[in-house]
């Protein structure tokens, strides 16, 4: 498998060309949308901001939204998967929220996609790390992974390839 990592912000989104998905990770509490998905809701004209409003897709815990970008992103699709409340956000949950998006991705026959990684600010970045490597990659059928995150993540994902 092909692993990248990418700075986050708008110059991620826009040159992963020829990424399939986009995967991004979204809590009940946490508005306006922070990181990479706040990032994407400014590309999509806040299109993000309207569904969570409407209460069509909350962000709780195992909740899950396929949305297609319309060319606004490089990626076609984006699936937003619900982390819960930020504050009951643990390294259990953080697991089982990757392993699970990592299938549902491959469910869908994705062979690449790009995905932040929840849980800044909760968790420290060596467990987001572990959690990548144990949880997502080992779940994940497709032949590339863009990781868009902050520096140290990145750093960590890349010293242990």
């Amino acid at each position: 498998m092909n692993l990248t990592t990418h700075e986050i912000g708008l110059e991620a989104l826009d040159a992963l060309k020829g990424v399939d998905a986009l995967c991004l990770f979204i809590s009940e509490d946490a508005r306006p949308l922070p990181g990479l998905a706040g990032f994407a809701d400014w590309r999509l004209c806040g299109r993000l901001s309207r569904v969570l409003r409407d209460r069509f897709f909350t962000g709780a815990l195992g909740e899950s939204l396929l949305l297609p970008s319309n060319g606004r992103l490089a990626m076609p699709r984006i699936f937003a998967i619900g982390t819960g409340q930020l504050a009951q956000f643990s390294a259990s949950a953080l697991a089982d929220t990757l392993a699970n998006a990592a299938r549902m991705l491959t469910r869908a026959k994705m062979e690449s996609a790009a995905i932040d990684v929840p849980g800044q600010g909760s968790l420290d970045d060596a467990s987001r790390a572990d959690a990548v490597r144990r949880s997502f990659l080992p779940q994940f059928r497709g032949a590339r992974v863009a990781v868009i995150a902050e520096r140290g993540l990145r750093s960590l994902l890349f010293d242990s390839r």
